[in-house]
This record gives C-alpha cells, structure tokens and sequence, in this order.
C-alpha cells in the first residue's frame, strides 16, 4: 500500500459533465431520458453482506427497499435495462424480473449492480447505475473507439448507467487460473498483457490493477484464446505520476509481467506494441469525426489538477521525446498530442511500405 499512495492520489474528484460533452452524448445517443437516478437508489432501508462461494466478503451489500419503492424502482430498473440492451420498447417488461439491487461500499464510484432475470428461461444479465463523472464518460469513449470492444452506457444528467462486461476478474484470475494455465496459453495470455498495457498507456487509462480488469477466455477451434478488458475507468487522464497509467508498476500484476519477461523476448514485446498502436492509429483514422469530437470536448474541460498536467506532461516530455507535450494546458491537449503522435508515426510508417 505505501508504493502506490506514492502513485497515486487518495481520492480523485468527481468531474461535472459540462455543455460541450453533453452535445456529443446526445449526437452519439448516449444521452437518453431515464425513469430513475441514482440518488434515488440511496433510499434502501436495509441490506445484507454479499459473500462469494467461499463465504468471503465481496464488498457489496444487497439491497432491501421499502414496498412502494421496491415497485416504483423495479419498474424504473426494468425500462433502463430494455433502453440500454434493446430498443427500450415496453413489450417485455412483463418478461423481466429484478432479482437483486447490490451496492457496492468499495472505491469512488460506489455503483449499484442491477441484476436482471428473463423469467421464461433463466437467462439473467447485469447492469451499473453510477454517479456520473465528466472522466468516467471519457474513459468508456475511449475505450469504445480506440480499443478492440465495443461498450454500451447511457448519461442522464448525474447518473451513468454501464453494462456490465463479461470475464474474469484479474486479480482471480491470476490466482485461480493462471496457474493451471498451458505454456503455450501462459504466452498467449503474455501478448495479450502487453498489447492491453500498451493500450491503457497511450490512452492514459490508469490505476489498472488486477481488480479493474477482467480476462475473458473463449474457445477457437481446439485452443482458448485469452483478452483482457478494462472494467472500471474512473482514473482516465486525471493522475500525474506516468507510472499510474503503466500496468508493470501495480504490484497487483507482478505475476502477469513476470510472465511477459519469462515468456516473451524484449523483440516480441516491441513488435506487440507496434502492432497495438497501429490498431489504435486505425481505429482514428476510420472514425476521425467522432475522436476529433470527443478530444476537443477533453481539450475543453477540466478532468484534473494544473499539477498533475504539469507533471504528466514533463514526464511524457522525457519519455516519448516529443517538445509538443511542453505546449500542453490540459489533459485533453496531453492526450491529443500522444494519439497524434502515435497517428502520425504510423501514417509515416505506411506511406512509405507504399512506396
């Protein structure tokens, strides 16, 4: 614990959602009118510790309302589930039942986890009502765009509603399964650590610990092919401390980069992040309006302190050698100059396998 208070801050500030960021949550349809907000979900009148099947404490409490309320907020819950996942039609409302409104008492968001049953087959699914947070939205864009996944979530003046991302925790992982992973999957898995870092550093998502991220395995042929998603995007562009936004530094995945060094030769990790600054450089490219939108509307705010930019900037200054960042008034700008960096060399690069 003493490493990473030295990483990092003790509490980060919520960010209002400003005019500007507003307008693109209504041109992209992430903001929609919805029946309830979170606040209103703070009215529980009792609740019971949720433990995982080893009866160890998972740091959520489920809910327990008063009976107006449990109906007025299962009908409002409902409505948000079909609007988020599905047209937002009524017709299968009756189909649907909230089995469980869980609260989480750990780290700045403190979201409510819905849990949502079809009752004609079983088949439940989870979504978050959080506070919205100005940096928080610009995390899940970002990740939208930039990263190989595609994330649902709507805005309502202060309430964020996210769905939920299906995996593994990472912290469980890495005790659970790691282990009896395969040599060939463990490099595999090593990959796709390095291009996953690679990716939270350029777009300076930080505080990635093991806990904030999930590995999803699926099946391909005879093999199982691991990714790892981010989960939680609280910390997007807000710390100083480059090192807040490099995964190697968290102690909580000293297993995963000892694995990288053990698996990996140092050629392989650079042709990895090569070709995980490409995809990102692409994905620009093929959607430009949306992420010069999205970057001006960061250029246009405020997501952290003077401090941290300047610090931040220095540091970015000396690591990638790139003068413009010495520029930089903001952590939008700082996050533009890395993605035009990183645009260009890889324009660079392609013009001339061109020619």
């Amino acid at each position: 614990m003493k490493v990473e208070r030295k990483l990092m801050s003790k509490k980060k500030p919520t960010f209002p959602i400003n005019d500007m960021l507003s307008d693109y949550l209504k041109k992209y349809k992430r903001n929609v009118k919805i029946p309830i907000f979170y606040d209103d979900l703070l009215r529980f009148q009792g609740s019971v510790t949720v433990y995982d099947n080893n009866d160890e404490d998972t740091l959520w409490i489920r809910t327990y309302y008063s009976e107006w309320d449990r109906i007025e907020i299962d009908n409002s819950l409902k409505k948000i589930y079909m609007m988020l996942l599905s047209d937002g039609s009524d017709a299968t409302l009756p189909f649907l039942n909230v089995d469980a409104i869980d609260y989480c008492t750990f780290g700045n968001s403190k979201p409510f986890r819905i849990k949502v049953r079809n009752i004609l087959n079983d088949n439940f699914t989870y979504f978050y009502v959080k506070k919205a947070d100005a940096s928080r939205v610009y995390g899940l864009e970002l990740e939208h765009i930039l990263s190989p996944h595609n994330i649902n979530f709507l805005v309502h003046k202060d309430t964020l509603i996210e769905e939920h991302i299906v995996g593994i925790p990472g912290d469980d992982f890495i005790k659970n399964f790691l282990p009896k992973c395969t040599e060939s999957e463990k490099s595999q898995i090593a990959k796709e650590f390095v291009k996953f870092k690679e990716r939270c550093l350029v777009r300076l998502l930080g505080d990635m610990r093991s806990y904030n991220y999930v590995v999803t395995p699926t099946h391909d042929f005879f093999s199982i092919i691991y990714k790892i998603r981010a989960i939680d995007f609280d910390q997007q562009s807000f710390e100083g401390n480059l090192k807040v936004y490099n995964l190697q530094f968290m102690k909580e995945n000293f297993k995963m980069v000892e694995m990288v060094s053990k698996k990996l030769e140092n050629s392989s990790i650079e042709q990895y992040k090569i070709e995980e600054r490409s995809f990102m450089a692409k994905r620009m490219i093929t959607a430009p309006r949306r992420t010069e939108f999205l970057i001006n509307c960061m250029k246009n705010d405020t997501i952290s302190y003077p401090k941290n930019v300047a610090l931040l900037k220095n540091q970015l200054m000396k690591y990638v050698g790139d003068v413009k960042f010495k520029e930089c008034t903001n952590m939008g700008e700082v996050l533009d100059t890395i993605l035009s960096f990183v645009k260009r060399n890889y324009l660079d690069i392609s013009n001339k396998e061109l020619f």
